[in-house]
């Protein structure tokens, strides 16, 4: 946390209990219909991200994975953020080098981030593209994805 916060920890809890509980069961539906596997290294992965208070770089997930008491090792887990990525139940900010989990359920859609100068803690949302898109568009470009990082203060950095 910055030095300057004051706020208590916490203020961006990770998830926990049975909403943990969901949302891996929730991506595990997803993997069946899909066909894909969502192996123990990758649900391990994916459960550290939703547990987490914020973003997570791939060495801190590294560290804590902890199969049979060792970390895992490096390329086990950037499979793993490869394959979650690429289903779409986890993203990478860029300007972080680091990743959060997915917060919407299925569906392809354009990411964007909230990120707190102070605490670090990163919110999704979904902005409207549509003008941006329909202008490349019609310069004969094809849009394959789009990074949108914006850095301030969250309501609980500010007091509010």
């Amino acid at each position: 946390m910055g030095s300057e916060c004051h706020h208590a920890d916490g203020a961006h809890p990770g998830l926990k209990g049975h909403a943990l509980t969901h949302a891996l069961g929730a991506a595990e539906t997803r993997c069946v219909a899909t066909q894909e596997r969502l192996t123990a290294p990758r649900r391990r992965v994916l459960e550290l991200l939703l547990e987490a208070d914020g973003p997570q770089k791939a060495y801190d997930l590294i560290a804590a994975f902890r199969e049979h008491g060792e970390p895992a090792k490096p390329p086990t887990v950037y499979r793993a953020l490869e394959f979650l990525e690429r289903l779409g139940f986890a993203h990478r900010i860029e300007s972080l080098n680091a990743y959060v989990p997915c917060r919407h359920d299925g569906g392809e859609h354009r990411a964007a981030f909230l990120i707190c100068d102070c605490c670090g803690a990163a919110q999704e949302f979904e902005p409207d593209f549509t003008a941006q898109l329909a202008a490349a568009e019609a310069a004969g470009y094809q849009v394959a994805t789009i990074t949108l990082e914006a850095r301030g203060r969250c309501a609980a950095c500010r007091g509010g």
